[in-house]
């Protein structure tokens, strides 16, 4: 440990405790307190680097400002054998004034300048109870999900209202739609009724040109015999005298 052990305060201070079953992610929080009145730069370094995500692994805290990291376990087949290989160390420094670069922070601070705080993993494994509890809430889970969903199904009464607006628009639309496929089936009708209209007038201003025309060529040809008898009268009239005389 270094001299400047205490210019970092870590919670917990000393385990990463990561509860199984070890088949999906598993994260734990740290929490890092700068408690001096500088600024601090950290870095959190571990010895199984392919089994953590550490977010953030490495940063800034204020003075008197804390940090809070995640430890991400990834999945993998508890072995334990290979417990007391997991462990994590986090390096602090003070950062020195009017310095931006933290590569050269690190690079240039001293050992005496750097603290050195060490965590070892805690793998603790689910006892029977909890595998009892794990199962009863899993039971109970779908029972929660189906009352969420027949909640989630009934309509809020701003929905209601909405659909409500809706429906009657919908329903002035309809009646609007009716009202003018009736009044273009009138016209249909008005003008289906025009043109039979028409076409009677039509027909009967046909019958009457070929009826003056029928009774002009009836009267032609009644006049013609009269003229005729006429002709004939007024010849044997003629005649007769010439003979007399």
């Amino acid at each position: 440990m270094s001299k400047l052990e205490q210019i970092l305060i870590l919670d917990p201070p000393h385990d990463l405790r990561f509860k199984g079953p070890f088949t999906d992610v598993v994260t734990t929080n740290l929490k890092l307190k700068n408690p001096s009145d500088r600024k601090v730069c950290f870095k959190v370094k571990t010895t199984a680097p392919r089994r953590y995500c550490v977010r953030p692994n490495s940063g800034i805290i204020d003075a008197g400002a804390a940090v809070t990291v995640s430890v991400m376990l990834q999945p993998f087949d508890y072995d334990p054998n290979e417990k007391s290989k997991h462990k994590f160390m986090v390096q602090t420094t003070f950062v020195p004034p009017n310095v931006s670069d933290m590569e050269l922070v690190w690079k240039d601070a001293k050992p005496d300048e750097l603290m050195d705080s060490k965590l070892r993993c805690v793998f603790e494994l689910p006892t029977e109870n909890d595998k009892v509890n794990d199962i009863d809430s899993s039971k109970a889970a779908p029972i929660l999900n189906a009352s969420k969903l027949d909640g989630s199904s009934v309509p809020k009464p701003s929905s209601v209202s909405l659909d409500d607006t809706e429906m009657k628009k919908l329903m002035e639309e309809c009646k609007r739609l009716q009202s003018e496929v009736i009044k273009l089936g009138d016209e249909n009708r008005q003008l289906k009724d025009d043109g039979l209209r028409m076409r009677k007038i039509h027909r009967s201003e046909n019958m009457v040109s070929n009826t003056s025309s029928l009774m002009g060529r009836d009267q032609g040809s009644s006049s013609l015999p009269s003229l005729l008898v006429v002709i004939a009268a007024i010849f044997i009239g003629f005649f007769l005298g010439k003979f007399i005389l």
